[in-house]
Formats: structure tokens, C-alpha cells, sequence
């Protein structure tokens, strides 16, 4: 069953097949998008190898009239044996992952750059992926010869062409550029909802021209993936040696522009730190030196910085903590402003005797209501993080300073007496649309009430 596009499908083969004298195929005359996809329930059914997809008459029956059946050249193997059919976009080749989905309408190349998303493949549930393009103007990966850190990508739909004054490449061409593996024309609600009851598999997306795939050996690499905890990501996403940073945030009209006239000096360590992070330190009057994830104290103080930046990153902070933890234990002796995001939060909580714990299906989206409890305040919050601190852990001593208002989980912490604060969402991004961009100005405050 294909739903409406699915019945609009089928209305024009059947007028094609009452025209014994229609010649050209339906490409020429019908706008309607392909989708090969054809499922309408995502749960397997034994065995366990069944291929999800709806794929209901044979080449043979369908090419009687110049119709050309759709031939799957992508897929998604989970590591419980299901195989998913679609089309295959963006490079080929095939990798292994950890399977997520994001919620977010809008912001996918900021996503799709994102080092937090290194070792991960991700859904989005937005059907509409890849109608505004893409430019350079969007990407948060630092160093742009840089590999992108995110694994694959799964779309409800194939991306159409670029509408945007902004554009400079279709989806497809970027996605082949920054060498990610991407599938198009699957259930996304379906694998969405699997999802959310049965957490986040493991699995390996291929894509494929010649559609010939060895899925003996696609199930194997998935099920063999060891999957992110215990996984130490941030090194593959750090900075080889440290720099400075002095670009601004962007401006209409004006574009991004340049700090020349810092008033203060922040350091941030690179767990796979944002670009749009380092923009908004820099816009409020900082210069900024990002060192690698694995610097020591020693190097990170020879900087003499009058705040210090922990980042956000991917992997499992345990993980990272074996040589991020002694660091920061000893950076928080020294009493200098510290402000940390998304695994910089993880790792500071670690520091400080908290624990952390993977989640079922993680925060991944732009519409998570947190609430402050400084100010009572409810922030509309850009997340993306699947492991979290355990709130029941925080030792005497550390206040919890935001919650989910999705599951009631950790979203923030602060040190009693110190000038030490983290957390755990994204507040460089806009989907409230800056409903949190008072917590830079909050490190800033800090920093000019606490002078090194």
C-alpha cells in the first residue's frame, strides 16, 4: 500500500494501460516523485532477513508500457538482520553506525557537519530534506578538509532541486563531496517509531548504482559493530593543534564578521567543537584559543586564559573521561570561569563525581523544551546527545540548574561557589530562535566578575 502518492501511482498506470497506443513512459508526462519505498509498517516478521520492501509486481508486469520499475540502490541492514531497500544517494560504499532519528524541520547541513554526530547514521523525520541546498556558509565543521564525523543519512523523500537565493549545490552533489552515504524512499516514521521502542540500533547503510549487494556480509559488519559505548570519538573529531578564532557571528547583509578588539581571553578545548560556538565566543568580545581534547592542564594554563570553554563532542564521556576527567579535576582548582556544552557538560560532571549513562533513543532535535531554574524560565533548545548525566548522582555540592521537560533528565549543573557552569543542549543554535544565547553572555559575566 503506497498511501496517496502511492494510489496517484497507480491511477496513472492504469491510464497508461487503457491507451494501447501510449508510447512514452510515465517520466515524461507525470510529475509525480518516485519513492520505492512501498512499506507501511517497519516491524519484521520472521525471518528475520525479510527486506522491507513494497515492492509488489515484477519488472515484467510493470514494463509492458514503457514502465520502469524502480530498482533499489541503497539500503539499511540493522544489526537484528532487517534490511531496509531504498534508493542510495550521495557517495558510495558502505558503513557501519549507531541509527538515530532527528526532529529538527530545518538546519540539516548544520546536522549533517556536526563532529557530535561522528559514528552516527541519522533519520530525519522531516520528509522534506535538501529543498533549500546547501553553501559553505552553513557547515560547523571546523576545518573544512575535513572529513564529515556523521556516518550516513536516511530522507522519507528524494531531495528535489535546490530553492534558495542562498544555494549553491544540490543535496546530492554535496552529500557526494563530503563523501556521505545517504538512502532516500523508506518509511522514516516506521523506523522512527521503531526507534522510540526499541532504542537505537546498530547498522550498516549502503549505497550501490548496480543495486548488487552482498547482504550476507552487510549483516555481519552490522552486528559486529562494537556501537558507541565505551567508544572514545572525540579524538577523530579534535583539532590536530590549537588556534585561534576570531570570526563573528553571521549578520544579514553583512555576512560574518571579525573580532579585532578582544576584551578577554577564553580557551576551549576541542571535543568537536561548533563552529557557530567559537562565532558567538568571539562575539562577545573574546579571543579564542581551541586546543585539542587531549591538551594537558599545563599547556591549557601556559595560555594564561581568563575563561575556559569545555565543547561539545560525540562518543561515550566515560569513554573521553580517562584522560579529559584528571584535566579538567585540575583546571577547577584553579578557580578560572569554566562553561561547558553537550559532552564538555558529560565530561565536567564526571569531574566533578557525577556519573553518566547511555540513553535508549537520545535527544536529538530542535523543538526540546528545557526549563531554567535560575530564572523559571522555559527555553525552546536544539539537542543532540545519546548519552546523559544521571541527575540522581550529582554529588553535594553541585546544583541541578536545567531539566528536560521531555523526560525530566539532566540539562544543566552548576558548582556551588565556583564559576562553573554546563549544559547539556546546544545554545549556539537558534530554535527558539535564540532562546539561549544568554547563557554566553552569562560565561562572560562570570569571567569579568571573577579576573584572573
Amino acid at each position: 500500500m503506497w498511501g496517496r502518492r502511492g494510489n496517484l501511482f497507480e491511477k496513472v498506470k492504469l491510464l497508461i494501460s487503457l491507451d494501447k497506443n501510449y508510447s512514452r513512459s510515465v517520466d515524461d508526462v507525470s510529475p509525480v516523485p518516485y519513492c520505492p519505498s512501498k512499506t507501511t509498517a517497519f516491524h519484521r516478521t520472521e525471518p528475520k532477513d525479510t527486506i522491507m520492501t513494497g515492492t509488489t509486481q515484477s519488472v515484467s508486469e510493470t514494463n509492458k508500457h514503457g514502465w520502469q520499475e524502480p530498482v533499489a540502490t541503497g539500503r539499511l541492514v540493522l544489526a537484528d538482520g532487517t534490511v531496509i531497500e531504498g534508493t542510495g544517494l550521495g557517495a558510495t560504499g558502505h558503513v557501519a553506525g549507531e541509527v538515530c532519528f532527528n526532529t529538527a524541520m530545518t538546519g540539516y547541513q548544520e546536522i549533517l557537519t556536526d563532529p557530535s554526530y561522528a559514528g552516527q547514521i541519522i533519520t530525519f523525520t522531516f520528509p522534506h530534506i535538501g529543498i533549500v541546498g546547501t553553501n559553505d556558509e552553513d557547515i560547523e565543521t571546523v576545518n573544512m578538509a575535513d572529513d564529515t564525523a556523521v556516518r550516513g543519512a536516511i530522507f522519507r523523500s528524494l531531495p528535489t532541486g535546490p530553492s534558495n537565493f542562498r544555494a549553491t549545490q544540490g543535496l546530492d552533489d554535496w552529500l557526494k563531496k563530503r563523501g556521505i552515504i545517504a538512502l532516500a524512499g523508506i518509511d522514516t516514521r516506521a523506523l522512527t517509531a521503531h526507534i522510540r521502542e526499541h532504542g537505537m540500533p546498530n547498522g550498516v547503510i549502503a549505497n550501490e548504482p548496480s543495486a548488487e549487494f552482498d547482504d550476507q556480509k552487510l549483516k555481519s559488519d552490522a552486528a559486529n559493530w562494537p556501537g558507541l559505548v565505551g567508544m572514545d570519538l572525540a579524538k577523530e573529531v579534535t583539532c590536530g593543534q590549537s588556534y585561534s578564532w576570531d570570526e563573528t557571528p553571521w549578520v544579514a547583509g553583512m555576512g560574518y564578521g571579525r573580532q579585532d578588539a578582544p576584551a578577554r581571553h577564553v580557551v576551549a578545548i576541542d571535543f568537536g567543537v561548533k563552529r557557530n560556538i567559537l562565532r558567538l565566543l568571539a562575539g562577545q568580545g573574546c579571543k579564542v584559543t581551541v586546543v585539542s581534547a587531549t591538551a594537558s592542564a599545563e599547556e591549557i594554563m601556559a595560555h594564561k586564559p581568563d575563561g575556559i570553554f569545555l565543547s561539545n563532542g560525540p562518543g561515550d564521556p566515560a569513554a573521553t573521561g580517562e584522560y579529559a576527567v584528571p584535566v579538567l579535576q585540575a583546571l577547577i582548582k584553579t578557580r578560572i570561569p569554566m562553561f561547558g556544552i553537550c559532552l564538555g557538560h558529560q565530561i565536567l560532571a564526571l569531574a566533578l563525581g557525577a556519573k553518566t549513562r547511555k540513553m535508549a533513543q537520545g535527544h536529538h532535535g530542535a523543538n526540546h523544551p528545557v526549563k531554567d531554574f535560575a530564572t523559571d524560565k522555559v527555553e525552546i533548545t536544539s539537542m543532540n546527545h545519546g548519552f546523559t548525566v544521571d541527575g540522581e548522582t550529582l554529588p553535594d555540592g553541585i546544583t541541578q540548574t536545567h531539566r528536560s521537560l521531555f523526560d525530566g533528565t539532566n540539562c544543566g549543573l552548576s558548582v556551588d561557589g565556583k564559576p562553573i557552569f554546563s549544559v547539556q543542549y546546544h545554545p549556539e543554535a537558534s530554535p527558539g530562535p535564540q532562546d539561549s544565547h544568554y547563557l554566553f553572555k552569562r560565561f562572560i559575566d562570570l569571567i569579568d566578575s571573577h579576573p584572573s
